[in-house]
């Protein structure tokens, strides 16, 4: 294992990130390697089951913003009308004491972070179809359809940068897409966008709904 990295992922909204992000964790754990989630602040409300300090940081609006303004965030971005940041105390004490860590992370921040000198890597996940993507949207049960629709927009969105990535993981398996993520953070092998024309297709096709 080489030093400690930042991995930064992203995907659209109904692709599955966070599931695999979990799985990910636990595999993890039972490999013994250090490997920790990031836990963001956000303005948004919790909503059922999530609680303040485990799967974010519920703050203010006003809070947020002092935040921001105070430099406490090391990327920040308005996702779907809510305020999200990563504090940058936070990454780098994690790092410092030999943890990897995932950060859960949308495509604004991400831009924000590519202009640091941070040691990361980037990996995008994508949907296997649109359908599929408006499908898990829709069936979330705690979205009115405002920001469904808000939602699959700004999915669709973000697929355009793709590219941008280091990896890109197609989640058309989830055992397959799990253990290419998890292969990527243990840095055990690389799919360094080796199927670069394949997957320009695949976007291309899901661009074209």
């Amino acid at each position: 294992m080489r030093d400690p990295k930042l991995f930064l992922v992203s995907a659209p909204s109904g692709a599955g990130k966070s599931s695999l992000i979990d799985a990910v964790l636990a595999k993890a754990k039972q490999s013994n390697l250090p490997l920790e989630l990031s836990i963001s602040y956000t303005t948004r409300l919790p909503r059922k089951g999530e609680s303040n300090g485990n799967q974010y940081f519920f703050i203010s609006k006003e809070d947020f913003q002092d935040k921001q303004n105070s430099h406490f965030f090391l990327e920040h971005a308005k996702v779907h009308d809510n305020w999200y940041g990563t504090s940058l105390e936070f990454v780098q004490s994690k790092l410092s004491a030999g943890v990897n860590l995932i950060l859960e992370i949308d495509v604004q921040g991400f831009r924000q972070i590519n202009d640091l000198s941070l040691n990361y890597d980037s990996i995008f996940i994508l949907p296997p179809s649109i359908d599929s993507l408006e499908e898990r949207i829709k069936t979330r049960g705690d979205d009115d359809l405002k920001s469904i629709n808000l939602r699959l927009k700004n999915a669709k969105d973000e697929l355009v940068y793709a590219t941008e990535y280091n990896h890109i993981i197609i989640n058309d398996s989830f055992d397959d897409a799990k253990a290419q993520l998890f292969n990527v953070i243990a840095q055990e092998n690389s799919i360094n966008k080796q199927n670069m024309e394949e997957v320009e297709q695949f976007l291309a096709q899901l661009l074209s709904y």
